[in-house]
């Protein structure tokens, strides 16, 4: 069974198509990653399937219900966390929470039972009494995701919700969607962090508002990537960069950290002709391996090879 799903979904403002024609089938219990660059239209669409925009055209059922027919219906059975956070600085823990299950929950025993298991459940009692503009980035985003989560939905929407934090923090806050995922919830998260696609059961591209790729992190490697990946870490990075960035069978090259990543159709063989050309560059390298491709190299892969086909 689908928890979301989209029919040609799209919209436009002005000459600018910000989301085009997207399908998506997202099943219950899934968490379902939405990847591309800021601007690709992640956040656009994200709205749309929360009913607070109106799709130009197409259509799309949340949690079986239209986004454009029963709009107040999905947004009762949703919970929705902003890049922005949605906080009141000025309101402690306890009533950032409180205020938006009341909001949730007509039910006032209710609401305050919920306030009480969200701030033992995400380890708040010591912030209980804090306002929320003196905490720090990483508990913001806690409580951001408490307050989008208070009334327990069955599908919980999260645009960009690691941005800004720290490592820690980011892990942490994963372990959080974990947890909603074990109780049945479905998870539509956005991200620009191509590494938190691993996390996800399944991932889709975006870029210019379309949708380039759905699938598993690891079916999604093994169909998109044009070629195979060969990792050099060399002690001059950026003059081997520009030197490797000549041969004629690279089909794509990129920095990553103090490693280049080098897209050839073969790697096994390429590794040893690699290898010496370096040398007789009188270039040095520490490492020369092949590895298995990282989702940012099928992303920036797929990108170049859609930019050069519409070119």
């Amino acid at each position: 069974m689908y928890d979301i799903e989209t029919f040609d979904l799209t919209k436009k403002f002005g000459d600018i198509i910000a989301v085009n024609s997207v399908n998506l089938k997202i099943r219950e219990g899934e968490i379902f990653g939405l990847l591309g660059p800021n601007g690709a239209g992640k956040s656009t669409l994200v709205r749309l399937l929360c009913g607070l925009l109106r799709p130009t055209s197409g259509s799309a059922n949340v949690g079986g219900f239209s986004i454009t027919k029963e709009p107040e219906k999905v947004k009762r059975i949703i919970g929705y966390m902003s890049q922005r956070f949605g906080l009141y600085d000025d309101l402690t823990v306890e009533e950032n929470i409180s205020f938006y299950a009341g909001i949730y929950l007509n039910d006032k025993k209710l609401a305050q039972k919920r306030t009480e298991e969200i701030i033992e459940q995400l380890s708040f009692e010591k912030y209980r009494k804090t306002l929320a503009m003196h905490l720090s980035g990483g508990w913001r985003q806690r409580l951001s995701f408490a307050t989008a989560i208070v009334h327990e939905p069955k599908i919980v929407f999260l645009d960009e919700p690691t941005s800004g934090v720290d490592p820690v923090s980011r892990r942490q806050f994963w372990e959080l969607v974990y947890d909603l995922s074990a109780k049945g919830k479905t998870v539509l998260v956005t991200t620009h962090y191509m590494d938190e696609a691993e996390r996800c059961n399944r991932i889709a591209f975006i870029l210019n508002g379309k949708i380039m790729a759905v699938d598993s992190p690891s079916e999604i490697k093994k169909k998109y990537m044009g070629g195979e990946v060969i990792s050099i870490i060399p002690e001059d990075l950026m003059t081997s960069y520009a030197v490797l960035s000549s041969l004629d069978f690279v089909q794509d090259i990129g920095i990553f950290g103090d490693s280049i990543h080098i897209v050839v159709e073969n790697a096994d063989e390429k590794i040893s002709e690699i290898s010496e050309f370096l040398k007789k560059k009188n270039l040095n390298f520490l490492k020369i391996e092949k590895i298995q491709p990282s989702i940012e190299d099928v992303f920036v892969s797929l990108t170049k090879s859609r930019n050069a086909g519409s070119s």
